[in-house]
């Protein structure tokens, strides 16, 4: 599980965690709550280009579908095979069984001005 304060955060609620290969993104504990329990994932396929801001998955719970937005552009390059089988990984552990999708190729700048977990969390106050 990637520690809170070495990921990077978006004010749509995903998170990014560079590790030594690639992005891995998933969504935050606070979007997982507000969510309700995920009952479906619908991932992006390996090799696909997003661009930073675009919708490229969708969860879906027993309130609604949600898109999830790329925090960054780049590419995937995998996603998360056990969601298939056990969406609700995302309620139980948004932050390390339930990370989504992992981009390659990302831009460092656009990582750099993502959210620091204390801007998130100040966002978090101010947006409620």
């Amino acid at each position: 599980m990637p520690e809170p304060a070495k990921c990077r955060y978006t004010k749509t609620h995903e998170w990014v965690y560079l590790d030594a290969r690639s992005a891995v993104v998933g969504v935050t504990e606070h979007a997982q709550h507000e969510i309700g329990d995920v009952v479906f994932v619908d991932l992006p396929k390996a090799g696909r280009a997003v661009t930073q801001g675009e919708a490229v998955a969708v969860v879906e719970s027993v309130k609604a579908a949600f898109d999830i937005y790329a925090p960054l552009s780049g590419t995937v390059e995998a996603s998360n095979p056990a969601l298939a089988a056990d969406p609700a990984a995302v309620n139980r552990s948004a932050t390390d069984q339930g990370w989504l999708y992992k981009l390659t190729s990302v831009d460092a700048a656009q990582l750099a001005a993502l959210l620091t977990l204390a801007q998130y969390e100040e966002f978090l106050k101010t947006a409620a």
